[in-house]
């Protein structure tokens, strides 16, 4: 059994409440860096041997201050299907409360997400993110590693693991707080377990299902 931490980034510094997408210049807040530096203590324990990232800044700085607290320098591996939804290039920019009437084809997207070009429906939006899980879990059965991604295709790899309807109800009704994670076991190409670790402070969402022991596999040496 392979487990994989599934966790969103941290807290971002946004004054001016934009959506920021896929924005450069979003680094993570103070609080933000402390949630990160808090998960790094947590997988402290972990034997985690690797964390895949997003590219993008916030996500990329959550991997390296969880590295930062790790026993071990683990290696940091960009995995641009880690991405951040793609809708959000359109919708970026904007602060939240104009975005019905600056951005009005967000209407269509949250009616029906997959209509609109450039738009990812929810079984690719969440699927892009468990083909890099599964892919890691398949190179390295033996290890724990870590995936540093965003809201919504966690949310969505969420909807598909639970095989609930590929619906935005369902997308928003179980959420991945910043700094929140996802503890999946992976076994033979198939998800056996999964439980919900809300950031400190912040209790877990309606539906918390631990459905995996909360403690890693055993460790095992890096892979070479």
């Amino acid at each position: 059994m392979t487990r994989i931490y599934l966790i969103r980034h941290a807290d971002v510094e946004n004054p001016r409440r934009l959506l920021y997408g896929h924005l450069p210049g979003f680094p993570l807040s103070e609080r933000g860096r402390a949630q990160a530096v808090e998960l790094g203590l947590r997988l402290r324990d972990r034997a985690v041997q690797r964390i895949v990232h997003s590219p993008l800044e916030r996500a990329r700085e959550t991997a390296h201050l969880i590295r930062d607290q790790l026993p071990e320098q683990v290696p940091l591996i960009p995995e641009p299907e880690l991405r951040e939804a793609e809708f959000s290039r359109y919708l970026q920019g904007v602060p939240f409360w104009q975005i019905p009437v600056r951005r009005p084809l967000w209407l269509v997207h949250k009616a029906r997400r997959g209509l609109l070009p450039g738009d990812e429906a929810i079984d690719r939006l969440g699927g892009r993110l468990l083909e890099v899980m599964f892919r890691v879990a398949r190179d390295y059965p033996a290890d724990a590693s870590a995936l540093v991604s965003h809201a919504d295709p966690l949310q969505a790899a969420w909807v598909l693991i639970d095989r609930r309807p590929h619906t935005e109800r369902e997308l928003y009704r179980k959420q991945v707080d910043r700094a929140g994670v996802l503890e999946v076991d992976v076994e033979d190409e198939q998800v056996v377990g999964v439980s919900y670790v809300a950031p400190p402070g912040r209790a877990a969402p309606d539906g918390h299902r631990p459905a995996a022991p909360p403690a890693a596999p055993p460790a095992t040496p890096p892979s070479s």
